[in-house]
């Protein structure tokens, strides 16, 4: 399998609480990433194939010329340096570690389907950012079921603090009307890969009116160390999100993550 959940070893939970200016807890954690081989180089395998996966690029790259990493890098991976690239890379970087975090922390499935389907690979992939699903027991309806949905947004490069809480917040607060098409497309997209039992999981979630389930929703910012600034934080508001009671806030930062971003990338093409 081409996942991993190694590097969430990384993610330390500091136990520190920011409350918003109305009153809303902000559970802050630290990723400290370490110079580690082995798990730099399963959490590149892991990443690369959100956008490729390993058992297609043979398939996805004949006919271009390319080298695997040559093809991951012209066609499929943010650009390190044209803008907006880097910020999309940032992005995608951010999305993928809360999606891990839903996924291995908070057990969640997490169908992986985001990125593969591109476009243009400069651009953000349209609709929710992250959608989980948890199940109480296989094939039966439960009122504790529970679909969660995370928004997320990053800022890993300059020198001043930017609200991205904030941002992943308002961003949240439209995920209610966004839902309906975001469920579809990763229905669409498992069935595109023929994975059609996962794609059936789906439709648990798909009715909430007649098959009734608990929501979660999420807003997560993603800093590098030097913008990550508490005042900031703290001046978030949730007073126009549609369901706060249910919103779970969470920043993550780490020292040199834009950095580690671009390393992740080029590791990622490097062992295709």
């Amino acid at each position: 399998m081409p996942w991993t959940s190694q590097h969430l070893e990384w993610l330390k939970n500091t136990g520190k609480i920011i409350t918003t200016s109305d009153g809303i807890d902000v559970e802050i954690w630290e990723f400290q990433h370490k110079d580690d081989p082995i798990i730099l180089s399963a959490w590149a395998k892991h990443f690369r194939n959100h956008y490729c996966l390993d058992s297609e690029i043979d398939d996805l790259r004949s006919g271009t010329d390319y080298t695997r990493a040559e093809y991951l890098l012209e066609l499929k991976f943010p650009d390190a340096r044209a803008v907006p690239g880097p910020s999309i890379r940032s992005g995608d970087f951010g999305e993928v570690l809360v999606a891990d975090y839903l996924e291995y922390l908070l057990e969640f499935w997490v169908p992986r389907t985001r990125y593969g389907n591109k476009t243009i690979r400069n651009e953000s992939t349209k609709g929710c950012d992250i959608i989980g699903f948890k199940q109480v027991s296989s094939g039966k309806d439960n009122k504790d079921d529970t679909l969660a949905i995370f928004e997320v947004k990053a800022q890993l490069a300059g020198q001043n603090a930017n609200p991205r809480l904030q941002d992943a917040v308002d961003g949240s607060a439209k995920d209610k009307t966004r839902r309906g098409e975001s469920l579809n497309a990763i229905k669409q997209r498992l069935y595109d890969k023929n994975e059609r039992e996962k794609a059936r999981k789906i439709e648990r979630f798909q009715n909430p009116v007649d098959r009734p389930y608990k929501e979660l929703y999420g807003a997560a910012a993603v800093f590098s160390e030097q913008v990550y600034d508490e005042t900031v934080i703290a001046s978030t508001t949730t007073e126009d999100h549609p369901n706060p009671i249910a919103l779970r806030l969470i920043v993550i930062y780490g020292k040199d993550l834009m950095q580690l971003v671009h390393d992740l990338y080029r590791r990622a093409a490097d062992e295709s």
